[in-house]
């Protein structure tokens, strides 16, 4: 029997992100949550199992924090999770995160698929499912809504701006989907009891053959502030609708819209 594993990130939650009145973001009181996206990406890796029989786990690399995560995934369906602990993961980039993913991927072993969201919900970069593909030197489909395995590969349906592309990709391979894919269901009471009975693994950075040197951020964030969208609140006076029609039109062209 082989996994299907099913790559996920602990993010902060939006929710409770506060807005400074320099615009700058506050995410120091906000609580953790598995990325929107992900949810989608655990919800496959459920179904695609149940279909060929094989195993669906989880993995995940976070902080300690990220532990909270475990029961919440594994309430999601899947048989096992796995985590790699390390402080470094609240820094570290795509590039990083997806050669610790790799690494541990390789420790697990006898995988047939690796699931990954597009991108996770509060970088949205894409790197990582790309990223983890090259590094195992397997193929690697994006922008999936649609996936089924077919013997030794796995048939994919890619959205394009313009059309659907169907492609097949030798197995094992990386397919990273999009959240139309699936709506995945809330869990019950009994899964969430459930999922603390569930194995899960961790491991530390150094049991992948790593160090925290490894792990450096290439790219930075200078800055993150939130945004103000300035409305011109014209308001349109008109005796009759026609009148007020007319003069949005008028306004419309003026702003060079129409």
């Amino acid at each position: 029997m082989s996994r299907i594993i099913a790559c996920y990130k602990w993010v902060a939650d939006e929710a409770d992100m506060k807005i400074n009145p320099d615009m700058s973001v506050d995410l120091s009181k906000a609580k953790g949550k598995i990325s929107d996206y992900d949810r989608n990406v655990i919800e496959a890796a459920v179904q695609m199992a149940k279909i060929s029989g094989d195993l669906a786990v989880t993995l995940t690399f976070g902080s300690p924090k990220a532990k909270l995560s475990l029961k919440d995934a594994l309430s999601r369906g899947p048989a096992e999770g796995f985590w790699v602990n390390s402080e470094m993961a609240e820094q570290a980039d795509g590039a990083a995160s997806a050669k610790v993913l790799a690494a541990a991927i390789d420790k697990i072993g006898d995988y047939k698929l690796i699931i990954c969201g597009e991108g996770a919900s509060d970088t949205f970069a894409r790197q990582v499912g790309p990223s983890i593909a090259a590094r195992l030197g397997i193929p690697c489909v994006s922008s999936a809504i649609k996936m089924e395995l077919s013997g030794n590969e796995v048939k994919v349906s890619r959205k394009l701006e313009d059309g659907i592309e169907i492609v097949a990709a030798q197995l094992p391979a990386v397919v990273c989907i999009l959240p139309e894919i699936n709506r995945p269901p809330i869990p019950g009471l009994k899964a969430v009891l459930d999922a603390g009975k569930k194995p899960t693994r961790e491991y530390k950075i150094e049991e992948l053959g790593l160090l925290d040197s490894d792990l450096g951020a290439r790219n930075e964030t200078i800055e993150f502030k939130a945004y103000v969208m300035n409305r011109k609140n014209i308001v349109l006076d008109g005796e009759t609708a026609v009148d007020k029609v007319q003069a949005l039109v008028g306004s419309l062209k003026k702003e060079g819209i129409i």
